[in-house]
Formats: structure tokens, sequence, C-alpha cells
């Protein structure tokens, strides 16, 4: 009896877990059939812009050196570092007090001239003399006038003042410094930085690149016609005025292969000045584009990929060519259309070939960047 009882409980148990496996290959065969649900998109063409940003230095307008042109010491400093000074502003008085001695003796030495010539006239005209003594003492009283006025310009010239209207720099001597017109260093520099230059380069490819795409027949045109950049900041903010292109080297600089440009920005209240850096970002617009996010794409063997919903909800796979990236953006030069809907999301989990339940996403809702959710 016990053997019976054995035997049935076995029969159950092995009935039991064979219909739990028909179960389970029976629900996973229905999730194996089920296709995924798959986020799609209609493309739609958009005008975007792109930005490609230079690193630049920035520079006033007009950056004056001020040099002495006669040596002595610094008696007084008339301004301070930062000051808005105008031209033929007094910013420098050198000690004349030498200079000054030096003047007297000179003009010494001319009425002594003088004298000796006055001396020398009457006695040429009466026939007593040889006129080459007068001529020689003319020419003794002409060499005392110009050591005078020698002296005197250098007299002037220890009054040093500001050659621009501009704000002065670094004072870089102070009273009692002795300096002359051989300084390597000057006393200060005057900029006018109401409006300042930012300088910066372009590759070859750039180059060729900005002369096939901008409007115009030639440089100047092309330079002329070009839309206006932005200057960001060292700290990463974008200045708020506008700038644009003023004028470029237009030759290839052969130790660095690049050509020059510069640019130019009003600065009315003076929030950047000389040495400031910063980048220029250049705006390229993209209008009536096809574009892609990144989020629906893959690469593979170095081709940028996607998929394409085609009328049986099966996805191919296709590879596009991009022309240029905005943001999270793929810029499409070939490879789709704007009849197409392609994947948007979740490219990962799909192969060519393989259904999907489509589920259809707004084309703007798609392109939006991911926000950030976390921030070091």
């Amino acid at each position: 009896m016990k053997n019976n009882k054995l035997y049935i409980i076995l029969g159950l148990s092995l009935f039991l877990v064979v219909v739990s496996c028909g179960n389970k290959q029976e629900n996973n065969a229905a999730l194996q059939q089920a296709p995924p649900a798959i986020p799609v998109s209609q493309l739609q063409t958009k005008t975007v812009t792109g930005y490609k940003e230079y690193p630049t230095t920035i520079e006033g307008i007009v950056n004056s050196d001020v040099r002495a042109k006669t040596s002595g010491y610094i008696q007084d400093v008339l301004v301070d570092e930062g000051q808005k000074v105008r031209k033929g502003q007094v910013l420098f008085k050198l000690e004349t007090q030498s200079l000054n001695q030096d003047a007297g003796a000179a003009k010494a030495r001319i009425n002594v001239a003088q004298v000796e010539v006055n001396k020398l006239i009457p006695l040429v005209e009466k026939n007593i003399i040889s006129s080459v003594q007068l001529e020689t003492a003319k020419a003794n009283l002409a060499q005392a006038q110009a050591n005078y006025s020698s002296v005197s310009a250098n007299i002037g010239y220890a009054t040093i003042k500001s050659p621009v209207d501009g704000y002065v720099g670094q004072i870089n001597f102070r009273e009692g410094a002795l300096i002359s017109p051989s300084d390597a260093t000057p006393l200060t520099t005057v900029s006018n930085i109401s409006r300042v230059y930012a300088f910066f380069s372009l590759n070859e490819t750039e180059y060729l690149d900005f002369l096939q795409n901008a409007e115009g027949e030639n440089v100047k045109d092309k330079i002329a016609n070009f839309p206006l950049v932005n200057l960001i900041l060292a700290n990463g903010s974008v200045y708020n005025e506008k700038g644009h292109i003023e004028t470029s080297s237009g030759q290839i600089n052969q130790s660095t292969g690049t050509v020059s440009f510069r640019a130019v920005f009003d600065n009315p209240n003076q929030l950047v000045t000389n040495g400031n850096s910063g980048k220029i970002q250049i705006p390229t617009i993209y209008e009536d584009a096809i574009v892609v996010p990144q989020e629906a794409t893959y690469e593979q063997q170095g081709n940028i990929m996607l998929f394409k919903l085609d009328e049986e909800n099966k996805v191919n796979t296709s590879i596009i060519k991009v022309k240029a990236t905005v943001d999270n953006l793929y810029v499409v030069e070939s490879g789709v259309n704007n009849k197409e809907k392609i994947v948007v999301s979740g490219v990962g989990k799909l192969r060519n070939g393989m259904e999907i339940n489509p589920q259809d996403k707004p084309f703007d809702e798609a392109i939006q960047p991911i926000a950030t959710l976390f921030r070091n």
C-alpha cells in the first residue's frame, strides 16, 4: 500500500513539472513573438545655427607706448593706472635742474658769439679785416644757437605727455627712477579701448571653407558679408556686444599653417581690455536642414548609422553622412530624407530587419537635449 501511494505522489509531481515547463515555454514564446515598443519620429527640416570657436587675444584699437625722449630722473608721476587721459595731458615730469644750468650756459655762449659778430661787422665794412673772420664768427653764433635749442628741447622733453586719448596702463617707473630713450620698457602704455580688436586664426582647411561658403566675389566682399561673431570671455560668459570680422591677412603663415583674422567689438563699458583672452565664436547657419538626434544613431566601423522604419514596421540600418554637429543634433548631408521615419531612442536593442511596435513621438520633442540631472 505504501508503495502505491509513493508511486501516485511521484506521478503527480512529474505531471506538475511537465505542465509547469510547458507553461513557461508558452509564455517565453509569447514574449518572443511580441515586437518591442520603440519610439519613432517623422523627420523634419529645421534651420539651426552651429558655432565654431577659436582662441583669441584682445587689444585696444590704439596702444601707444609712452617713452622718454631724454634721459633724466622722474620727478613727478601725475597719473595713476587705469586713469582716462586726453591727448597732450602731462603724465610724467623729469628733474630739469641740470638741464636748466646747461640752458643758461648755452644762452651765455650765444651772447658771447653775438657780441663777436657785432664787433666784426663794422670792421669788415671798412675793409679792416677779412670777411672770412666775420663768417667764422657767424658760424660760431649759429652753433651756439643750435646748442641752446637742443638744451631747450630736452627741457621740453622732460615734460612727458600722452600721445593719444585713452586709458593709462601699468606704470613701470616711479619717482626717482633714472630713465632714458634707450630703455626697452616703456614708462607706460596709453590705450584706446572704446573698441577692441580680437585676433584669431583659421587653419588652411577652415580658410578654404570660408572662401567657398561666404558670399562675395573677392575676400573683401566675403568678409563684409560674413555674419556677426560672438566673443566668449575667459570666464565662459558671452560678451554682450556682437563683433564683425574686419580684416584678414589673406596669406598662410608658413610656420603655423594658419591665416590671421581680426574682429572688432564695441566696448562702451570698458569690460574688456588689452591682454584679455577668450574665444571667437563664428556662426554657421544651416537653413532647412535635415537633423537627427545623436541619441538616434550609433557608430559602426567608423560610420554613423541609424534605423529607418519601413511600411511593415521593420527597422533597417542606414549609413548617414554628417555635415555638422549642432548641440545634440547631427546635420545630415545624405542618407535620409524628411519623408522617412527613424527610431529616435533605444537603438542599442535593435538589429537589422527586426519588427517593432512603433510609438510615434513628436519630432520637436525627440530632438530636445536630455536634461542634466546631476552636476559635479
